[in-house]
């Protein structure tokens, strides 16, 4: 019933959104003062975890803080993310930053992408960026990872051949079993979810909305996933970052 609403739902899009417009503002007053009590969002226990992990050195490794010092250094860094790596050239996102610090700086297996320390980990640096804008690159290689994601933001997937533009943008604002339909921007993650009842990642909901479509879901790690999250980082631009954020 649910997919057949959907499809019924998107016959008759409307037009595309004109200014971003966080999810926030589409979440019911109860859920909007828990994302602005940080001692009642559920998100800041994994807050408190990465801010431990930081501190903690990995086996025969250094820790976090060993290069960066306090976590408060990492202001306005989590708000760029997907860019670049310095050194390759490639782009990553900030999971896959985290990573690369682990497995370069710090002599650490890397982190499962969407397992409990690096959910925490990217929390804690991503909280330091709470107000600022998403603001990311789009030059060098970032471009063509950008104009890929666009792409499949607006490629038909699954059985029921819909895109996150119409859901998206088209249909933005609409109701869909009672829910509101959000213009899907990425500035709260990783993001506490009562639907959930834990934090979890970008990929995670995208996950969820290829499956909802009927749609093969990319792996945490595909190439897609950065490219999605990318163009949703652009498409965001100016929003101020959330993390973590509270929906429902």
């Amino acid at each position: 019933m649910r997919a057949a609403a959907l499809l019924a739902l998107l016959l008759f899009a409307g037009p595309a959104v004109a200014q971003p417009r966080s999810g926030y503002w589409d979440a019911g007053p109860q859920v909007r003062a828990m994302q602005d009590d940080d001692t009642a969002n559920p998100g800041f226990l994994w807050v408190e975890q990465g801010r431990a992990a930081w501190q903690a050195p990995p086996p025969g490794g250094k820790a976090c803080a060993g290069c960066h010092g306090d976590i408060a250094a990492m202001r306005g860094v989590a708000a760029r993310y997907p860019a670049a790596d310095p050194a390759s050239g490639a782009p990553v996102d900030l999971a896959g930053r985290i990573n690369l610090c682990r497995a370069v700086n710090q002599s650490a297996p890397k982190l499962a992408r969407e397992g409990a320390e690096m959910l925490a980990l990217a929390a804690a640096i991503g909280v330091e960026s709470r107000g600022l804008p998403q603001r990311i690159a789009t030059d060098g290689p970032m471009a063509s990872v950008i104009a890929r994601g666009e792409a499949l933001f607006r490629t038909r997937m699954g059985q029921l051949n819909l895109s996150c533009a119409q859901c998206h943008e088209a249909r933005a604002g609409a109701r869909l079993g009672g829910a509101v339909i959000p213009e899907g921007h990425a500035n709260a993650y990783p993001e506490y979810r009562l639907e959930w009842q834990t934090i979890g990642s970008l990929a995670r909901r995208i996950r969820a909305c290829l499956t909802g479509v009927r749609a093969e879901p990319f792996a945490a790690d595909a190439p897609e996933m950065l490219e999605l999250e990318a163009w949703l980082a652009l498409r965001g631009a100016g929003l101020p970052m959330e993390t973590p954020g509270v929906r429902p």
